[in-house]
Order: C-alpha cells, then structure tokens, then sequence
C-alpha cells in the first residue's frame, strides 16, 4: 500500500495531519486524545481503578464516537459512491470545518466531538474492500512493521523497505510539533487549518482520480 510515490505521499500527508490534530486534543483535553485511542483505553483503565467516574466517562465516550467515525468511514468505502477515497476527505473537511465553528460559538466540547468523528473517519482512506487498512491516525503498527523490514534487510531482505513506515511516524510527530504550536497560539482555532489542509487533500485527491479514470 506504500509503495507508490502517490499513496506514501497521501499517507504522510494524512498521518502529520492526524499528528496536527491529536496535538491540539491533547493540550484541550488535558491528557486525552482525538486520535489515540490506545491512550484514551489506558486511560479509562485508570480512571476507572481510581473512582474517577467523570474522566472515565469522557475517556468512553471519545473511543465510542472514534468507532462511530470509523464505521462511517467504512460505509463510504463499501458503498457505490463515485470516487470513494476523495469523498472521505471531503467529509473529515466539512467535520473539522463543523468543529472550528462550534468552538468559535462557544461550543469547545461540540468541537472535540467532530474532530474525534474526523479522525475515525480518515483510517478508512486506505481501508480495503475486504476491511483491512493502512492506520493513519495512529503509528505504533507502523513502527513494529519498520522493526520487522529492519530485521528483514539485516538479513538479506531488501534494504530500504522499512522507510516508508518511518516516514509515517515521523510525519505524524512533525504534525504533533506544528498542532503544539498552533494551539498555544490561537487554541481550537487552530483546527481552521487541519480543515482547511484536509479540503486542499481532497481536490488533489479527486484530480488525480478524474485523470486516471
């Protein structure tokens, strides 16, 4: 799924995305997260040994609305809809769009819902038709994929194979750096960026479709 210059592109692109996003969840939400949802499972873990019924509650509710987006996204991809891929994009656009102004009439927690939607939904970009998919919004697969390929290329496996999946992971750090800054500057306003690349990722997405078709 990585190896064409156009979907490692696409991915990186979308995985600083995610980075951008999650960023600006975690400094709103204080420890959450939008994307992560292996942190937000932990957390509710925790949260839940230790009595604090309100965070564990807020920690559920971010899983349960992930998996709402994902499932969303899975239903463009297993509907016949035209230009599939190109659509989901356009749909976390409007989602992101839908969340900077909730939060800029005062709607912070509103806000946070769409972005968790979005993020859910973009996983299903690269889903394939028999479910299976490339995780965008989260790395820790792409770095035990670039460990194995590590392994394979030590012992006489191609060489440069594990790149790709580093790519991934250090787009999405890149994307936490810039989310980072962004939020301390204008805080959820920030997200008007995020929609903002997502419309830009669609067209170009849509374009490169329409010419190959």
């Amino acid at each position: 799924m990585l190896e064409s210059r156009r979907n490692l592109a696409l991915a990186c692109a979308l995985s600083a995305l995610a980075g951008y996003v999650d960023a600006i969840g975690d400094l709103q939400l204080g420890g959450l997260f939008v994307s992560f949802m292996s942190g937000n499972s932990t957390r509710l873990g925790v949260t839940l040994a230790e009595g604090h019924w309100q965070h564990a509650l807020e920690a559920l509710a971010l899983i349960v609305l992930f998996v709402v987006g994902a499932a969303a996204g899975s239903l463009i991809v297993l509907s016949r809809f035209a230009h599939r891929q190109p659509l989901i994009l356009l749909v976390e656009a409007l989602l992101l769009a839908a969340a900077a102004l909730a939060y800029a009439n005062g709607l912070p927690n509103t806000a946070v819902a769409a972005i968790v939607l979005a993020m859910g939904l973009e996983n299903a970009v690269f889903q394939l038709a028999g479910g299976a998919g490339l995780g965008l919004t989260y790395v820790t697969g792409a770095l035990v994929k670039a460990g194995q390929l590590i392994a394979a290329a030590l012992t006489g496996g191609a060489g440069w194979a594990w790149l790709p999946n580093l790519m991934l992971w250090a787009a999405l750090v890149a994307g936490a750096l810039a989310g980072a800054i962004a939020y301390h500057w204008i805080n959820l306003a920030a997200i008007w960026f995020a929609a903002g690349t997502a419309f830009i990722l669609s067209a170009l997405v849509f374009g490169n479709t329409k010419r190959t078709d």
